[in-house]
């Protein structure tokens, strides 16, 4: 089946897949070929694409997921390969979520917004080093 994955800024993946699993806001889901259709909200994690025996990884932050029987799309707000993800930044990003959840903690600052920017830091990490 034909597998897209396109953020606002344009195309990060797209051709023939086997399989795609991806971790939406009820949980995991893994699509095979013929699926039902079916749209779903994306939780930030990993899309993975199996290819010849082989699994791809793309590092997402919400969006939604496209389901037809030939094809899957993920619309994502981010996407990005392994090879594109800036580790010392994605560091950087983890450690400032961690301070603001603290501070968060003492001076009721958006404690949600740094517990996303920490997720989001975290899944491009574990992408990375996969």
């Amino acid at each position: 089946m034909q597998a897209n994955v396109v953020t606002p800024d344009g195309s990060v993946y797209n051709g023939q897949v086997e399989m795609v699993s991806a971790k939406t806001t009820e949980g995991e889901l893994g699509i095979l070929p013929g699926h039902l259709p079916l749209v779903t909200p994306l939780d930030v994690g990993a899309v993975r694409l199996k290819h010849d025996s082989k699994i791809q990884l793309i590092a997402v932050s919400g969006g939604f997921m496209e389901v037809r029987p030939d094809e899957v799309n993920v619309l994502a707000e981010s996407a990005e390969l392994p090879s594109d993800i800036d580790v010392a930044r994605a560091r950087a990003a983890k450690e400032r979520a961690e301070r603001r959840l603290e501070q968060a903690k003492k001076d009721n600052i958006d404690f949600k917004r740094a517990e996303m920017a920490l997720k989001r830091a975290i899944n491009r990490l574990d992408v990375a080093n996969k």
